[in-house]
């Protein structure tokens, strides 16, 4: 239960919290409020009062036990029993309602007049009789000594239905031009209408003549109020024999005390000789105040009144939304002591209150350093989480240092995820035994000079970049005393915003960077490559040619035992000058060879007859041009 106050009238909500699903079983339910405090300390007067989507209208009947909403979607009129705090029954119509009115004491007679101009009446069984009016309705009442229904709407006339007879009857002809509500007064049965033009005309039933006039638009503008149009009559209600409460579309008046629910209100209900409010809502749920200055709580809900008398008891659980509580201190602080005195504070108490709009822009205008403090913060929280990470620092292997670097950090982002995931922690590469070497052998350590790790991927070196100086950062941490951290801050802040802002911006230059550089080196490379095979082809060497052995050129020899020396790279390289090996570039970081094999002699000859037979048959090759016609060039006879 929710509880506010404006002009010292308290208003307690009593539809105010979550509310259950229907679908829920009882033992959910039982279990759901043990669990959250809201639900178990929330007032549900009557069980589901709510409508599936929207609420339009809500009435209680004459003798007070039955509440009767209707709404939308689909067209349905609900009505709830008090006596037994739960609906009664449900009934579905045809088109939706405008407003409906209950004829008896309880629900066995209803009228609905709905908006298609149609008149719909309802028996305690269900649907009994449907008419037309001839023009679009918007209100209608009761006139109880002569059964007569009146219907008002966009029309300047009063439609009378008199359901003795069965029968509409000599309708009356008002002043306006649009009617757009009635009320009949319950002592002496005056008929009375309001207006488009902020009019309310008084009508006697039984002369059917018009008995008074009262201009509530010209007396309600004067030269203070400010009005944007013409305050035309939006509710009219009698309360007994000489009162009568008007109210105008521009919402002028004097204010008693004012209620902001979440949703729009489309109809309010005072339950009779009580204090309690129901609203119906542009939402599901139907609103309940109660408000103990207009009357006592009703009968079947009594107990409001002994549960409101000892939250009074306890100022505490008044609760201000719109309000802000402010010491002196406080104001000094925001530099709003001025305003003490002002009617911008409330005094309550040892503080006052104030609007929370102002207060926020106050606190926002006194500290205007805000984000920098919030900023100094974080970096704070940082270095509190780098600190954290000086134990693994220490226990990083002497091999693959940024290797290990990376896994902890890969292993950190993995547990994170298990946990929201609920899934088991896999192993990791750094205590598994088949992978020690790697840590451990130098010969294992990860080459990053290479042309392959260097094509592979540019963001590699860039990341691993980043690792090194993350290494040194957190070495010139621990190396640092406690004195120096807000240096620190600053320098590891501009360090991580710069790389950061530099990492989408460099990675193509760093692509370009490495290829001119390996271009740079492939270059050298083959000068130097080409110098020593000059040498070792213009070089003359002697051998010495042992017994048993088969004469072999010596130039062949040296240069096939200078090739074995070589590298398979070196020697791919080599017969890719000679044209028996193509290698040529295909993707980054892979190469494609294509092989030119040698022809035996055998092919080599049948190639040479072959070349000399088409020679042969084309000197032997007589022409045909000879059998053209000069005359009639590109045609055929037979």
């Amino acid at each position: 239960m929710q509880v506010s106050s404006l002009n010292e009238v308290k208003i307690y909500s009593l539809s105010a919290g979550r509310s259950l699903p229907e679908w829920l079983s009882d033992r959910k339910k039982r279990a759901l409020q043990k669990k959250d405090v809201d639900i178990r300390r929330r007032i549900e007067l009557i069980q589901d009062f709510e409508m599936p989507t929207v609420s339009t209208k809500i009435k209680v009947s004459r003798d007070g036990q039955y509440i009767m909403a209707v709404g939308t979607y689909k067209p349905r009129i609900r009505c709830f029993d008090t006596y037994q705090l739960s609906q009664k029954f449900e009934r579905c119509l045809d088109s939706e309602v405008v407003t409906f009115e209950i004829l008896s004491d309880d629900y066995s007679k209803i009228v609905f007049l709905q908006c298609g101009r149609f008149v719909e009446f309802h028996s305690q069984h269900g649907h009994y009789y449907r008419t037309r009016i001839p023009k679009f309705g918007r209100d209608f009442s009761y006139h109880y000594p002569s059964c007569d229904l009146y219907f008002v709407g966009a029309s300047s006339e009063v439609y009378r239905l008199n359901l003795e007879q069965g029968r509409f009857l000599n309708s009356l002809q008002t002043e306006a031009a649009e009617i757009n509500v009635c009320d009949i007064n319950p002592v002496h049965f005056l008929f009375a209408l309001g207006t488009a033009e902020g009019k309310v005309e008084c009508w006697d039933p039984r002369t059917r003549t018009q008995v008074g006039l009262l201009d509530c638009a010209l007396s309600s503008v004067t030269a203070d109020t400010e009005i944007e149009g013409l305050p035309s009559i939006s509710a009219l209600k009698f309360d007994g024999a000489l009162n009568m409460a008007v109210g105008t579309s521009t919402g002028q008046g004097k204010i008693f005390t004012s209620m902001e629910p979440e949703h729009d209100i489309n109809d309010v209900c005072l339950y009779p000789n009580s204090g309690m409010l129901m609203t119906a809502n542009e939402a599901p749920k139907m609103n309940i105040y109660y408000i103990p200055v207009l009357g006592p709580a009703p009968k079947w809900c009594s107990f409001l009144d002994n549960l409101t008398e000892e939250l009074e008891e306890n100022p505490e659980s008044t609760v201000y939304d719109d309000y802000k509580f402010v010491t002196r201190k406080d104001l000094e602080n925001l530099g709003l002591a001025h305003l003490i005195g002002s009617s911008l504070l409330r005094a309550y108490m040892h503080g006052f209150f104030m609007d929370i709009r102002l207060y926020h822009k106050a606190k926002m205008m006194a500290n205007p350093f805000a984000y920098e403090e919030y900023r100094r913060e974080k970096i704070r929280q940082k270095i509190e989480e780098t600190r954290a990470q000086r134990v693994q620092l220490k226990k990083l292997p002497k091999v693959n240092k940024e290797l290990a670097l990376k896994l902890i950090e890969e292993e950190t982002e993995e547990q994170q995820a298990t946990r929201k995931r609920k899934q088991k922690n896999l192993p990791s590469l750094l205590k598994d035994d088949r992978f020690k070497v790697m840590f451990e052998n130098p010969d294992f350590q990860v080459d990053e000079q290479s042309e392959e790790f260097r094509l592979l991927n540019p963001l590699v070196s860039k990341i691993s970049e980043k690792r090194k100086r993350k290494l040194k950062i957190l070495e010139e941490l621990e190396s640092q005393e406690q004195e120096e951290e807000e240096e620190a801050e600053g320098k590891a802040s501009d360090a991580e915003s710069s790389e950061s802002s530099d990492d989408d911006k460099g990675w193509v230059e760093e692509v370009r960077k490495q290829r001119k550089l390996l271009h740079q080196e492939e270059k050298v490379k083959q000068k130097e490559k080409f110098k020593e095979d000059q040498e070792t082809v213009l070089k003359p060497q002697f051998f010495e040619i042992k017994e048993g052995e088969e004469f072999r050129s010596f130039k062949d020899s040296a240069k096939k035992q200078k090739l074995m020396k070589k590298t398979l790279g070196d020697r791919l390289k080599l017969e890719e000058k000679l044209g028996t090996l193509n290698v040529s570039d295909t993707t980054v970081g892979s190469k494609q060879a294509t092989f030119k094999l040698k022809k035996s002699e055998q092919q080599r000859k049948q190639q040479e007859a072959e070349k000399q037979h088409r020679q042969e048959r084309k000197s032997l090759r007589r022409s045909a041009s000879h059998l053209r016609s000069k005359r009639g060039r590109g045609r055929l006879f037979c």
